[in-house]
């Protein structure tokens, strides 16, 4: 869709180079959602693209993804043999209830700045303890966990100016086992319930619990809980006010579904233990 309030397009390409956020400025990284309704109270757009942020990067302690990262690219994230949780990247990529096309312009950035309830970037990273930074306005650096940024649907922790430069999960989440589950109203539909269950070595169990509420909501148990234990620390962490409700799911079956798919996760994660 045109934007024809537009009146400048800026292409910084150092931080220093970035204008003073003023009312009607816009980030623009891939575009999707921007470019896809009319945005009558924007006039300029601030076009990330020339800042050529490395889309991916592994250090010895973490994989780094920039904001302007595309799905694309991270689907085609080539991972080491011990990243035993590689599959949730592919998993979360293809949760999206997007085309091929949208994958090469749609950012993980711009899906966590979103901040939808089904947005799969938010589950992985909050799933395998993403941090985000993020450059503040008026200077300086936040680091924030994903699962503390994004606060319901569509709001998040940043204010007017902020930039979410990138997000960086530990290696060592990624070598954990991990276990997905996603279920949609329709075959190929907004994700209404997504867990992803992650496991260590020496027994601790995290799961996290996405799209059927309007916040990430992760929960840790030191030893696996049975099935009891499990249903009544969902029951008392996830009050009825945080299921999300729209077309995609009413909040009782997003509960419902929930409850089963957490189940699901930790018989999977628990019966790939060694005994």
């Amino acid at each position: 869709m045109d934007l024809n309030t537009i009146t400048t397009v800026a292409h910084p390409q150092t931080r220093a180079q970035l204008p003073a956020w003023t009312a009607g400025d816009a980030w623009l990284a891939g575009g999707t959602w921007l470019f896809s309704e009319p945005q009558a109270h924007l006039a300029r757009l601030i076009d990330l693209t020339d800042m050529k942020w490395p889309a991916l990067t592994i250090s010895e302690s973490h994989l780094s993804i920039a904001a302007t990262c595309t799905v694309a690219q991270f689907d085609a994230l080539a991972c080491p043999s011990d990243w035993l949780a590689a599959p949730l990247i592919n998993q979360c990529c293809r949760a999206f209830l997007a085309s091929f096309k949208i994958w090469k312009a749609a950012t993980v950035g711009g899906n966590l700045c979103m901040s939808l309830p089904a947005g799969p970037m938010i589950s992985l990273t909050a799933a395998l303890d993403g941090v985000c930074t993020i450059w503040k306005a008026g200077g300086g650096e936040q680091r924030i966990p994903v699962a503390e940024f994004v606060t319901g649907n569509q709001r998040n922790r940043l204010t007017p100016g902020d930039l979410l430069r990138q997000v960086d999960i530990p290696i060592a989440m990624l070598k954990r086992r991990t276990a997905f589950r996603q279920i949609s109203l329709a075959p190929v539909g907004r994700s209404a319930a997504l867990v992803i269950g992650s496991l260590d070595a020496d027994g601790p169990l995290t799961l996290t619990v996405t799209a059927s509420t309007v916040r990430p909501i992760q929960l840790s148990f030191a030893k696996p809980p049975d099935a009891g234990a499990l249903r009544d620390a969902i029951v008392q962490q996830i009050t009825d006010d945080l299921y999300h409700t729209d077309i995609h799911g009413q909040p009782l079956w997003r509960r419902h579904m929930t409850l089963r798919l957490v189940e699901e996760v930790r018989r999977e994660l628990l019966g790939a233990m060694p005994s």
